[in-house]
């Protein structure tokens, strides 16, 4: 009879003792979600990759001061993951105590009329999402808009990823030929 695999919590414990194996385990348990964490609030791959990196080498240094009972063990991992990204984040703003200079700062934002376009270009675009059946829109909306991978939306559907492709590359089609019209 196999061992069960060790949970998260002890994987940490075995780190604090330096237990490489125990690290390899964790990391190897643990990074593809705490990669998301990183990569949602820095919204850069490269930066992500290199964070994530650093953030392991925290829970290295760290693990000894992981309570068990206090959090769950994921909770612990994801908050040291957030906290060193928000602070790469904070890292990058610039001080500036003169707010006289940001009176020359131009506006990035669109002029009236490209507002109006943009509003107009979106009613076009609501209309035509409105062609389509409710779960086709809202597979479109959630790839394209709120950043969903189809592996998530053929999930969230309960229907198989080459029919998630499918549904979204016929969707498209149809969204392209009515604006086109």
């Amino acid at each position: 009879m196999m061992n069960p695999s060790p949970d998260i919590s002890e994987l940490i414990s075995r780190c604090a003792l330096r237990d490489r194996n125990a690290f390899r385990d964790l990391y190897g348990r643990t990074s593809a979600k705490l990669f998301g964490v990183v990569l949602r609030i820095l919204k850069d791959r490269a930066e992500a990759e290199e964070a994530l990196q650093e953030v392991y080498v925290k829970i290295w240094q760290r693990a000894d001061r992981y309570v068990q009972g206090g959090y769950s063990p994921i909770s612990w991992l994801v908050a040291v993951a957030r906290n060193h990204a928000l602070d790469i984040l904070r890292a990058r703003k610039p001080v500036n105590d003169d707010i006289d200079e940001a009176l020359d700062i131009a506006d990035g934002g669109p002029d009236p009329e490209q507002a109006a376009m943009d509003k107009g270009e979106r009613g076009r675009i609501d209309t035509c999402l409105a062609t389509l059946d409710d779960d086709k829109a809202d597979c479109v909306r959630g790839a394209y808009l709120d950043g969903f991978s189809y592996e998530e939306l053929a999930a969230r559907h309960g229907v198989p990823l080459n029919t998630m492709r499918t549904w979204l590359r016929r969707s498209l089609i149809k969204l392209r030929e009515c604006l086109s019209e």
